[in-house]
């Protein structure tokens, strides 16, 4: 089994004894660093000599390998995998999995992952010590936003309240609040079909509103080259308030900051935009797992059904009660080996017990030190459970599809992230060259680009 981990002497971990011991199958790992293992799945691939569970290449890799025969179809074995049926066949909810994950003919290779995202992992983040310090109230819509800032930079002159490290990504994060859910490639809940999201009027609304930030010195105009190292420093001082990214930067940047700062309070923020919602994170993902086929291609598919298996996701992702945890008494997880530890992720369970190895899991369990929020976390957890975006649907595309987007994705992301850039940083732009971009984005392959999305939501639907 082909995995990723940094930890030492993986084979020797407990988690890989324990499911021999379960399973009756021992299992030999196959692992490289996390710095070195796409270079390494490459060349693995190329080889042609696969190991009997794999993971990492993307869903059309699986599917065009499978067709030639290097993987076996899960489907075949149905009779004999009680988890992956009764999870992605028999569910209403979920058997979207079989379409939408099987190739032309109507076979399914990859074996999804269930249960890994947390319902919100990112959004805006605030200096509330701050806000609460001069009245600023939380905003509720985007003109409270831009008022929140404007009021920042009158209190803070040399300040820029608005900082941001994510660089191009900027254009997706803020689209959401503009009712812009994919990126590039949007699909419109209301038309029911696929948009390119940088040429929506909704797009051009957000731009205007962030060229009107950068002009009056609220939003950063480094926004699209600033480091992590400049950006922390800009967030953990007084020199930014507001920014959007991951939800662990709350306590993280708390840590930094509480000695020279002790009232240091960063939390999550409301969106902004006119639909004033978040993206959802999928119950259902993919890290590429597919099966050989071989000699031992049964027995890698029932070992892959027990990992699936609620018994599975809590070895995979929470131990043994008895063996290495135990439950407080409020329930929750606790390790009595690692009590000393101040803070128990799950990179700590990956060293110890072997626990979360990329690759190594197909379901989690939700008692995880994972999912175990920190106050702020949880305050983040709470205040957008109803304020998510649908998720899209997930496209089965032919051949000459698959190829279309291929070509095209890549230049018209681009391309457009380096335009949105240059209308934010610009004040010369405005409708002629909106205008024109539009016009190029045609030129770029924007029709065919959805057109292959289109073509393969009519077969969706029609299923």
């Amino acid at each position: 089994m082909l995995v990723v981990s940094d930890a030492s002497n993986l084979k020797d971990k407990w988690v890989v004894k324990e499911l021999e011991e379960r399973t009756g199958v021992k299992v030999d790992l196959e692992f490289y660093s996390t710095a070195t293992y796409a270079e390494k799945l490459k060349v693995i691939m190329a080889s042609g000599n696969l190991p009997d569970i794999i993971h990492g290449p993307s869903l059309a890799e699986i599917n065009e390998l499978g067709g030639k025969g290097a993987f076996a179809p899960i489907n075949d074995y149905l009779d004999q995998l009680p988890n992956f049926k009764a999870m992605y066949v028999d569910n209403q909810e979920n058997n979207w999995v079989m379409k939408s994950y099987s190739d032309d003919s109507g076979n399914i290779y990859t074996w999804p992952i269930y249960g890994l995202n947390r319902e919100v992992n990112h959004g805006f983040l605030y200096r509330k010590d701050i806000f609460d310090k001069h009245n600023i109230p939380l905003w509720t819509n985007t003109e409270e936003f831009y008022q929140a800032l404007k009021k920042l930079k009158e209190l803070y002159p040399d300040s820029i309240p608005y900082a941001s490290k994510t660089q191009a990504w900027i254009f997706r994060d803020w689209g959401y609040g503009w009712n812009i859910a994919g990126y590039p490639h949007n699909f419109n809940e209301d038309t029911k079909n696929w948009e390119l999201a940088f040429t929506k009027p909704e797009y051009k609304e957000m731009l205007d509103f962030m060229k009107k930030l950068r002009q009056e010195g609220l939003l950063d105009p480094e926004f699209v080259t600033d480091t992590s190292a400049n950006w922390t420093a800009k967030m953990t001082t007084d020199q930014s308030f507001v920014t959007f990214d991951w939800i662990g930067r709350l306590d993280m940047f708390y840590n930094q900051a509480k000695e020279t700062n002790p009232e240091y309070d960063l939390r999550y923020g409301n969106p902004i935009g006119p639909v004033f919602k978040i993206r959802s994170l999928p119950m259902i993902s993919t890290y590429g797992h597919a099966i050989a086929k071989n000699e031992n291609t049964e027995v890698s598919m029932k070992l892959m059904d027990y990992l699936t298996s609620p018994s599975g996701a809590e070895l995979m992702t929470v131990g043994q009660q008895g063996e290495n945890y135990e439950l407080d008494a409020e329930g929750k997880v606790v390790y009595p080996e690692l009590k000393d530890l101040d803070l128990i992720e799950i990179k700590v369970l990956e060293d110890k017990y072997g626990m979360w190895v990329q690759g190594f899991y197909t379901r989690t369990d939700r008692r995880s030190v994972y999912y175990n929020y920190t106050e702020k976390e949880q305050e983040a957890q709470d205040m957008m459970k109803d304020m998510k975006l649908p998720l899209d649907p997930v496209l089965k595309f032919t051949d000459e599809e698959t190829s279309t987007i291929a070509d095209l994705a890549a230049t018209l992301q681009k391309a457009g992230e380096e335009f949105s850039a240059k209308y934010v940083l610009t004040d010369s732009y405005g409708q002629a060259e909106w205008d024109a971009w539009l016009q190029q984005a045609k030129q770029l392959g924007e029709d065919d680009f959805v057109g292959a999305y289109n073509a393969a939501q009519a077969r969706f639907d029609a299923e």
